[in-house]
């Protein structure tokens, strides 16, 4: 009885596709070219909006970071809170195995760390998901794809804009921040 198309493994370019975008995720860079950052430098960081917000875009490929109103809440509360209740876990399984503590000081030991671990994973959360929702859902076609059929290529850069007060005109490009 053959597979189901969901069942068959995907293939090894996709593969490569899903570590390149993880490993740019990892270094908190665009997931479409890999190039410039998501986030604004942490020498350049004043407050904790500036640590979790991400610019609007990216200024090298005009990738847009944040699609929608919301579009980061499933970021903050799947892989972060995700991630640190298995670091919670992990604490609390280690301290109760190997170490006879008091209930007070096991959930203190247990708690406060995750505080600092939440927002300090925050920006990685959003850099994952980011990462993820480009490879499921591409804005158009990868760069590395071949067309999908031997007659049409596929599109590097975005088409021409309408004149700017013309109906259906885009809105102006993101706010971009240098980084040196």
């Amino acid at each position: 009885m053959p597979l189901a198309p969901e069942a068959v493994p995907p293939a090894p370019s996709n593969l490569r596709r899903a570590g390149k975008f993880f490993l740019r995720a990892t270094r908190l860079r665009c997931p479409d070219c890999g190039q410039s950052p998501i986030f604004i430098p942490l020498r350049r960081t004043r407050s904790l909006r500036d640590w979790l917000t991400p610019l609007d875009g990216c200024p090298r490929c005009g990738y847009a970071y944040e699609r929608e109103v919301g579009y980061f809440l499933l970021a903050i509360w799947g892989v972060g809170y995700g991630a640190n209740a298995l670091l919670g876990i992990a604490i609390y399984l280690v301290l109760e195995t190997y170490f006879t503590v008091a209930i007070t000081t096991l959930l203190l030991a247990t708690t406060l760390p995750l505080l600092f671990t939440s927002v300090l994973f925050a920006r990685h959360a959003k850099s994952y998901f980011l990462a993820f929702d480009h490879f499921v859902d591409p804005p158009v076609p990868f760069r590395d794809d071949p067309p999908d059929d031997g007659n049409r290529a596929v599109p590097t850069a975005p088409s021409p804009d309408p004149a700017p007060n013309a109906p259906g005109a885009s809105p102006p490009p993101p706010r971009v921040v240098e980084t040196r």
